[in-house]
């Protein structure tokens, strides 16, 4: 099964406690399509300026990423400048220059408008409500957002969810767009207005997934070297949905192996800066890795 992706691609400038990657390939659709084609065929929509070359390109096309939506505007691609302490779940941002990226309106090509699942990268609550409407028949649309629409575009993000069957979004938005500081009753809250699944994210501490009723928590893989977790959440959205393009979406099972999933993509994709640790990943690592975290999480019933 196929996935379509709309978000950005951009160049990060990122400097953590353990090393700088200057002018790397990032972005939220990167960082998901990179994911994702290890389990399903992608189709990328953004846009990028004249500064984005051919060799930029290249890593997306060898991922066998589909790139015929990626447009190219005058002017330059999408720039973001962050830095992280010894405290990795909070970048500072040091500069953000939009670029071509400010006036994207996404237009999905036309042989692509059937394509079965849609995941709804974070962007405009509008823009994605927009992309909607161009993908009317997507069986599984799936979407992320972030704190600034949340506190700009609050009831453009409301109607967005109305017709999203998962969210997926960190433990500190779901607080900010709720207003409740309990992510049980937060999840309760989101999931009356539309979504069916929500996927709370939250960093080294793990993941939460509320679905049909049902929660499942999974610890994060414990690492003994992360040098940059820039594009961990996406890669676990396009693990965690690349994993449920290809094996179904009917039952709580399947949703549960996805989470494991996108966080053995995620721990994968923080062992270095931009992609590079998903450029030369092997099966054998991911089964190995997915093996691992049976064994964190298994425990005998008491006697």
């Amino acid at each position: 099964m196929s996935i379509l992706v709309v978000g950005s691609v951009a160049f990060d400038t990122v400097k953590t406690p353990f090393g700088e990657g200057r002018e790397v390939l990032g972005g939220s659709a990167t960082h998901f399509a990179v994911s994702a084609s290890f389990w399903a065929n992608v189709r990328l929509v953004a846009v990028v300026g004249e500064d984005f070359t051919d060799e930029h390109r290249r890593p997306l096309v060898d991922r066998g990423i589909d790139v015929s939506g990626l447009a190219t505007a005058a002017g330059r691609t999408f720039r973001w400048v962050g830095e992280y302490d010894y405290d990795l779940n909070n970048p500072r941002t040091l500069d953000t220059q939009l670029n071509v990226f400010a006036s994207f309106r996404p237009e999905i090509p036309l042989a692509w408008r059937d394509t079965p699942l849609l995941f709804l990268a974070n962007i405009d609550p509008d823009l994605q409500r927009d992309v909607l409407e161009q993908v009317p028949r997507a069986s599984l649309v799936a979407a992320d957002t972030m704190n600034y629409w949340i506190a700009s575009k609050p009831e453009s993000l409301k109607a967005l969810l109305a017709r999203v069957r998962i969210l997926l979004i960190n433990d500190g938005e779901i607080r900010q767009l709720t207003g409740e500081p309990n992510l049980v009753r937060a999840a309760a809250v989101v999931r009356a207005w539309g979504p069916r699944t929500i996927v709370i994210k939250r960093g080294e501490h793990g993941v939460l997934v509320f679905d049909a009723e049902t929660v499942f928590a999974l610890p994060a893989y414990p690492l003994e070297a992360v040098l940059d977790p820039t594009g961990a959440g996406d890669a676990f959205a396009g693990g965690f949905l690349g994993y449920l393009a290809a094996r179904g979406f009917g039952e709580v099972l399947d949703v549960r192996r996805a989470a494991v999933v996108g966080s053995v993509m995620a721990s994968y994709q923080v062992e270095a800066f931009s992609f590079d640790r998903l450029a030369t990943l092997t099966w054998p690592e991911i089964r190995d890795r997915y093996q691992k975290f049976i064994h964190l999480t298994r425990f005998d019933p008491l006697p």
